[in-house]
Order: structure tokens, then C-alpha cells, then sequence
């Protein structure tokens, strides 16, 4: 299987960074489930993949979290981007896991 690289997260940069710092890190504290919440925006997203983005998205869903937590680190490293330090936090590991099981039960 494949792994998600900086390169991919680089790719969609502006996903991530779409929400700002401090709403994204006080969403992760709440443990929100923003892909239900953004579930219209996120179907139609999702509708518009090519192949290749959707077996992107497939590596993403099916990938150990902390392997995931690591590349947003060295995304932030590398950008200097609030929003992939707060994703790469073990402490919002929770966040992460709710809302890639959301994306799952949207594929």
C-alpha cells in the first residue's frame, strides 16, 4: 500500500489551511466532527476526485494516524503553518480519528 508523503499534504495546502488556526485548534479541542458538520461541501468534493485523488484519499483513510500526525509535523517544518502543528498534536489524535471515520462512512 502506499503512504502519504509532504508531498501529497503540499498538494492540498489550501484544504488545510482553508480554516484558521485558532478555530481549527479550538474545533480539535472540542473533539468537533467537522466533516459532518461541512457534510454538503465535503459529498461534493468527494463527487468531484479523479482516480488518482481518490486512491489518494483512500491511502489517507486507510493510514495509522500517528504516521499521518508525522506528516503534518513535517509539514509545519516545512511551511511554517499553524494548522499542521495543531493536526500533528498527539493530543488531538482523537479529532483526527472521528473525522476520518466520517470521510469513511462518506466514501
Amino acid at each position: 500500500m502506499e503512504k502519504i508523503t509532504i508531498e501529497d499534504v503540499m498538494e492540498y495546502d489550501y484544504l488545510f489551511t482553508l480554516v484558521p488556526p485558532f478555530i481549527l485548534e479550538r474545533m480539535a479541542k472540542k473533539n468537533s466532527n467537522l466533516v459532518g458538520k461541512f457534510k454538503s461541501k465535503v459529498q461534493s468534493y468527494i463527487d468531484n476526485l479523479s482516480t488518482e485523488q481518490r486512491i489518494k484519499l483512500i491511502v489517507v483513510l486507510n493510514s495509522d494516524v500517528s504516521k499521518l500526525q508525522e506528516v503534518m509535523m513535517d509539514s509545519y517544518f516545512k511551511t511554517n503553518k499553524k494548522q499542521y502543528k495543531i493536526l500533528a498534536n498527539p493530543d488531538y489524535k482523537s479529532f483526527i480519528v472521528l473525522n476520518l471515520d466520517e470521510l469513511r462512512k462518506m466514501i
